[in-house]
């Protein structure tokens, strides 16, 4: 017990400082903390919707507008499919999310089979009944469709929310097609909503003339122009899509009015060097979600990669589309079913209400400590400074959103915190009773009670592992405050409540314990 190696002081000492200065700050001002040198570390932990107020929406995949542009879009392969073959079929559309045409000739089932083949794309199946041909998605290619659009549905959604600034957004799946944003800090959800109902689908596809004249062909579509509102007639296919932009970013043209730039990687900027040096003279739609926000003329190759879009634009619409664009386009459109703005009152409110129980809890164990154990009592009250500090810090580290459950289980590892010590100074205590020497009962109450203080420990572990692994958001935030504060009180209990008794052991020398 008065053996302490000189690493293992060194490493309590580390860990302590360590701890202490990557707590520090999140009790600075934001303003201070800036003006900090670079290698003072900068991450705080961040305060939950439910502290400071934001906005609150739960969002619903369009997923039935997914298979209908999916099956349209395997409409126009299989028409591109059949026509260099001069196969006869009628009745070609998509109807209750599942492609159909009929066959004039019996005879040629099988050549359209093959033909088609190339054409069902993953989680489609295609089926043959006489001479009726469809094609849908299957149950099971059904459920992957709808899994893998939310998943990244929620990417996208985050990285939209990063570009802004937000800190810690919370962003999770709710049911099949459901997503749940927490936007702690966003005092007005309009913005939030238009920024994420915006589905940012950029495509380039040649202008063949005038719309609204005549019937519109199959392979062509009527849009309008942004600004003007007048009908184009586009190409439906389109040339090049954004899904191979890299970059975009709001600059100023030559007449300093406010254009985006978009670079492409290098498919992209094949495919539009192509497409620019076959049809210099001719007008290039650039669309964003079904508008024409520009039609240029292309004036000569573009061979670089690299384009200005102009238009009517402000400095804070350019800088709009630019985000949308470097964040990517929405695989489905979002609706807003559900929406609440929590106010920052509210929020005060419960960090007010987290503070007089901290300080309440405090208070009370450092009196029964204090009052039952003596010296040892501070030793444990000391320590129990240093947990709170190390939890702070290590919040701090991971980034942290700190909620109103993360403060109760704060607040409850603050009590099971001197739990360790108590177990310790109890069996001390009963050692004691037996006749030992004040050092001996101390180095038995040490080694006798370290079983049942892991076993409680790793019981409460396995608890909160549990709500982790099954909870979501809030509850998820007391489960990694209560862990992170268990692991700690075992380094406090087991290692700095033991140094310092050591230390004063050796010190003092005592016949008898002050318990």
């Amino acid at each position: 017990m008065l053996h302490f190696p000189k690493w293992k002081i060194a490493t309590i000492v580390i860990v302590l400082l360590v701890g202490t200065v990557l707590a520090i700050p999140s009790l600075m001002p934001r303003a201070a903390l800036e003006q900090m040198p670079g290698w003072f570390p900068k991450q705080t932990v961040s305060l939950g919707l439910d502290l400071q107020g934001g906005s609150h929406l739960l969002l619903e995949v369009g997923m039935d507008k997914l298979i209908e542009d999916r099956l349209n879009g395997t409409l126009d392969e299989t028409r591109a499919a059949l026509r260099p073959k001069n196969i006869g079929y009628t009745d070609l559309a998509v109807r209750n999310d599942t492609l159909t045409l009929n066959l004039r000739d019996a005879g040629s089932v099988e050549t359209v089979r093959e033909l088609l083949t190339p054409v069902v794309i993953e989680g489609m199946e295609l089926t043959v009944d006489g001479t009726r041909l469809s094609i849908g998605y299957t149950e099971a290619g059904l459920t992957q469709l709808k899994q893998h659009t939310v998943e990244q549905s929620i990417e996208v959604i985050r990285r939209r929310i990063d570009e802004t600034g937000t800190l810690e957004p919370t962003i999770v799946r709710q049911g099949e097609d459901r997503i749940v944003v927490q936007a702690p800090g966003v005092a007005d959800p309009e913005e939030l909503k238009k920024r994420l109902r915006t589905e940012a689908v950029l495509t380039f596809h040649m202008v063949q003339g005038q719309g609204g004249i005549g019937a519109v062909p199959p392979t062509m579509m009527d849009l309008p122009e942004e600004d003007t509102g007048q009908l184009l007639r586009v190409e439906k296919r389109a040339l090049v899509a954004g899904e191979n932009l890299v970059d975009a970013q709001q600059t100023f043209d030559q007449g300093s009015l406010p254009v985006v730039s978009f670079k492409f990687d290098s498919i992209g900027a094949r495919k539009f060097g192509d497409v620019t040096s076959k049809n210099v003279g001719r007008r290039f739609a650039i669309v964003l979600d079904n508008k024409i926000i520009s039609a240029p003329v292309i004036r000569d190759a573009i061979l670089g990669g690299s384009g200005i879009i102009s238009g009517n634009f402000t400095v804070e619409s350019a800088r709009d589309l630019a985000l949308l664009l470097r964040a990517g386009a929405l695989p489905a459109p979002l609706t807003v079913i559900e929406e609440r703005t929590v106010g920052a009152d509210l929020g005060a409110d419960s960090i007010e209400a987290g503070k007089l129980a901290c300080i309440i809890a405090v208070i009370g164990i450092i009196a029964a400590m204090v009052l039952l154990y003596g010296i040892f009592g501070v030793f444990a009250v000391i320590a129990l400074t240093f947990n709170g500090v190390l939890i702070l810090g290590a919040l701090s580290v991971l980034g942290a959103t700190l909620t109103l459950p993360g403060i109760a289980g704060i607040v409850l590892t603050l009590g099971m915190a001197v739990d360790a010590n108590v177990l310790i100074l109890e069996r001390v205590r009963e050692e004691m009773r037996n006749g030992r020497s004040a050092i001996t009962s101390m180095e038995f109450g040490y080694r006798e009670a370290l079983a049942t203080i892991i076993d409680a420990q790793v019981t409460t572990l396995i608890s909160t592992l549990l709500l982790f692994m099954f909870g979501t958001g809030p509850i998820k935030g007391f489960a990694v405050t209560l862990t992170i504060g268990i692991i700690i009180s075992l380094f406090t209990a087991l290692l700095v409540t033991q140094l310092m008794t050591s230390l004063w052991l050796r010190r003092t020398r005592p016949k008898v314990l002050p318990l």
